[in-house]
This record gives structure tokens, C-alpha cells and sequence, in this order.
């Protein structure tokens, strides 16, 4: 093969790093046959050049002087893995200006500063690429970006983040407490010790949230636009009603249209989920991602969201679909935000409830909780009861309603005499 070596700059050697300096070297001969020149590893961007990167990175392209690797080497492509926002989204922007399509698995910083890269993608007549950024090994974003280019997504769920998966796995079947699933998740490396709120609390999922709907909804979507809640409320009452009731408790992505077609809601919380849906199925740190679509109904992508060899998997792949667009003078799908519809706030969105609650047991108490709901027209789907002594619980689902309709019902049961106390709230999604 008499093609000149593409030239690969990589910022970034930590566990998806290494593994990508590694699917290079060790699959350099399928590498090259695949792109159709080989590809050159030119430097490897680290915050500190004494520590060991292990056999597959040659000592002598370790670098920190980041600035240089890129702008200075004549790369081709650059591949960003350090994560954060600075100085990443510099360091991009300034690969496009000298040049270099880019691929990166960064989803904090395009959920946050997307359109920018995008622009500067655009203006320089290059590629940006950025598979990995959302469930590691699973090819999801391109199916959305291209696969489905000729269809019309109508929503989109997903289990995108695995540490909370794995500790609402555990709480469902042990029936751990989440403190102790957490401890778990950490002793086992899912979750950051000693903080692990960017899992836990929703933030990793609601940026992925924002590069899934900005995808499936030809709309620019930032991670301010997507409603958040986390998982470190749940108890392990919540999951075991949610169990009782036929449910399993995941933290969802959801972005959908709205009835109208006009906007689109994207939000993430906790819901409970049909055990017959097949994200009730998905366990551990496990991702998965349901879409629904006009054409092409019901699509599920299913895999490993994280670890080292499969995000790395990812990011070799846009390697060698860059490579290509370079090697035939051409470029990949820029971005499409034709639709440019709203995000619309979560008051507005429709959804279910499940609702338990502790009562006094005694005469026309089911009446005047009924009479809350209907008072904020909202449809009750099912309904249980318990008689416990002089006390009962009551366990309803509810049809869809509004958002905001269904938070004034739970806040005017609340100031009913009758209610003890509210044990759980929690959304129901996929039914």
C-alpha cells in the first residue's frame, strides 16, 4: 500500500486512551486495509509525561505540551479524550483551524458548547465525530444522525448511565439499601469515589439526553434545556412497590415530541418501568437505548455504556470513518438543526404517576382522594387498596396528564386530613 500515513494525534491516555493507542498499533495492518492508507500515531497529549502509558504508547510521542501536538505536527486527526470543557474546547477548535477533523467522546462539552464546534466544523470544512460520547460501545448516534436520517423519530428512552443502573439493579434484586448499592458501585470502580454526583444525580445522562435529541430531532439541545432529577432520593420502600406493582425503577433519558409535533420535551429522571418493556430487562451498568420512530417502529440498541476497549471501540471506528471522508477529499453529515424546535418546559409534558400513600381507614376517604384528582383533571388508570387496622395504603397509576397537573394533585392531597403521608411518587414510562 504505497498511500501516505494519516497522521492521528491523541489527546488524552487514561483508561479510553490507552485502549485506543492500542487498537491502533495492535490493528494497524486491518486498520490501514479498512481506510485505505495506514494510520500514523503522531503524539499523545498527557497532563504529566512521567507517568508509565504502559507497552502500546512509545515513550517518546508523549507530550504536554498539548497546544503543540496540535497545531505543530500537521495531524489529520485529532482524537480528544481528556474530558471537562477547558482546555478541550481550545484545543478543538484549534485543531479545526490547523486543519485536522476531530473526533471526541467528550459529552459534557458538546452538550454544553456543541453548536460552537459545530460552526467551527463547519466554516473549517471538516469532521466531527463524537460516537463515544454517549453509551461507549453502542452505535447509537450514527444510526440517529444517519441510519434514520429518512425517518421521523417520535422518542427516544434511554438507559444511558450504568453506575446508577448497576445500583438500581441491586436494589431491586438484593434489596440493598442505596447507600449500600452505592458503596458497592464504588468498591467495584462504576462509581467516582469520593463524589459521585455527576452519576447519581442525573447530570452524565441529561448530556447525553442533549446530544440524543439534538440528533433525533434536528434541534440544537444544551444540556440547560434538559430537566434533571437523580437517583439519590429512591429508597428501597420505592423499589420494592415498584416491584409489587409489576415495575422495575430506572433512570430514564427521555426525549420525545411533543402531542403537537411543535416542540420537544428532554428530561431525565427516575420512572418506573413495565417489567414486559425491554428496558426492564437491562441490568448492572448495562446501557440501552429505545427509539420509536414513524417507519421504522420500535428500535433498541443494547451493549456496554463504559469501560476502556469498548468506549475505545467506539472512538476507532470514528477514526476509521474520518479517515476515510479524508482518504475520498469528502466529509461526513454536518449537523442538522433544521427543525430548530423548543424545548419545551417539563410542566408542559405528559406523563404518569404512581402515587402511594398511608390514609385514615374510615368512610369517604377513596371519594374525597378521588375527587383531587378529578379536581385537576386527572385520570386515575388503577387503584389499590389495603386496609391495615384503622389505617390503609392506597396505591394509584394514572392516565396521562400534564405535568404541572399532576404536581397540584400530589400537593392538594398532602393537605387532605385524611392522608397520613405520602410514601412515593414516581413517574411511569413505556408502557
Amino acid at each position: 500500500m504505497g498511500a501516505k500515513p494519516l497522521k492521528v494525534a491523541l489527546l488524552g491516555a487514561g483508561v479510553v486512551g490507552s485502549e485506543v493507542a492500542r487498537l491502533l498499533v495492535e490493528q494497524s495492518d486491518d486498520l490501514a486495509a479498512r481506510v485505505g492508507a495506514p494510520l500514523e500515531l503522531v503524539g499523545v497529549g498527557v497532563r504529566s509525561v512521567a507517568t508509565d502509558r504502559g507497552r502500546w504508547i512509545d515513550p517518546s510521542l508523549v507530550t504536554d505540551d498539548l497546544q503543540q501536538l496540535v497545531t505543530g505536527r500537521s495531524a489529520d486527526i485529532v482524537v480528544e479524550l481528556m474530558g471537562g470543557i477547558e482546555p478541550a474546547r481550545t484545543l478543538i477548535l484549534d485543531a479545526f483551524a490547523a486543519g485536522a477533523s476531530v473526533i471526541t467522546g467528550n459529552k459534557a462539552l458538546l452538550a454544553q458548547h456543541g453548536a460552537e464546534l459545530h460552526e467551527a466544523c463547519d466554516a473549517a470544512g471538516l469532521d466531527l465525530y463524537f460516537e463515544a460520547s454517549v453509551a461507549g460501545a453502542i452505535p447509537l448516534l450514527r444510526p440517529l444522525r444517519e441510519s434514520l436520517a429518512g425517518d421521523r423519530v417520535q422518542r427516544v428512552l434511554g438507559i444511558v448511565n450504568g453506575t446508577t443502573n448497576y445500583i438500581l439493579t441491586r436494589m431491586d434484586e438484593s434489596g440493598a439499601s442505596y447507600d449500600d448499592a452505592l458503596a458497592e458501585a464504588q468498591e467495584l470502580g462504576y462509581a467516582e469515589k469520593p463524589d459521585p454526583s455527576a452519576d447519581v444525580e442525573g447530570h452524565d445522562a441529561a448530556a447525553k439526553a442533549a446530544i440524543i435529541a439534538g440528533l433525533a430531532f434536528h434541534s440544537r439541545v444544551t444540556i440547560d434545556d434538559v430537566y434533571c432529577e437523580g437517583i439519590s432520593s429512591i429508597t428501597s420502600s420505592d423499589v420494592a412497590a415498584a416491584r409489587a406493582a409489576g415495575y422495575v425503577v430506572k433512570l430514564l433519558a427521555v426525549a420525545e415530541r411533543s402531542a403537537d409535533g411543535r416542540g420537544i420535551s428532554v428530561r431525565v429522571h427516575p420512572a418506573m418501568v413495565s417489567r414486559q418493556h425491554p428496558l426492564a430487562a437491562v441490568r448492572e451498568a448495562y446501557n440501552a437505548v429505545f427509539v420509536e420512530s414513524d417507519a421504522a417502529g420500535q428500535l433498541m440498541f443494547y451493549g456496554p455504556g463504559a469501560g476502556g476497549a469498548p468506549t475505545a471501540s467506539a472512538v476507532v471506528g470514528d477514526i476509521v470513518a474520518v479517515a476515510r471522508n479524508r482518504m475520498s477529499g469528502g466529509h461526513g453529515p454536518r449537523e442538522s438543526t433544521y427543525a430548530a424546535l423548543p424545548v419545551l418546559p417539563v410542566d408542559v409534558s405528559l406523563t404518569r404517576y404512581y402515587i402511594a400513600m398511608d390514609l385514615t381507614d374510615k368512610a369517604g376517604v377513596l371519594a374525597s382522594v378521588a375527587a383531587v384528582f378529578a379536581e385537576h383533571d386527572v385520570s386515575i388508570e388503577t387503584l389499590r387498596q389495603e386496609g391495615h387496622g384503622d389505617d390503609a395504603s392506597l396505591e394509584i397509576v394514572t392516565h396521562d396528564a400534564l405535568e404541572s397537573a399532576l404536581a397540584e394533585t400530589c400537593a392538594s392531597l398532602r393537605g387532605l386530613d385524611s392522608v397520613r403521608q405520602i410514601t412515593s411518587i414516581m413517574r411511569v414510562v413505556g408502557e
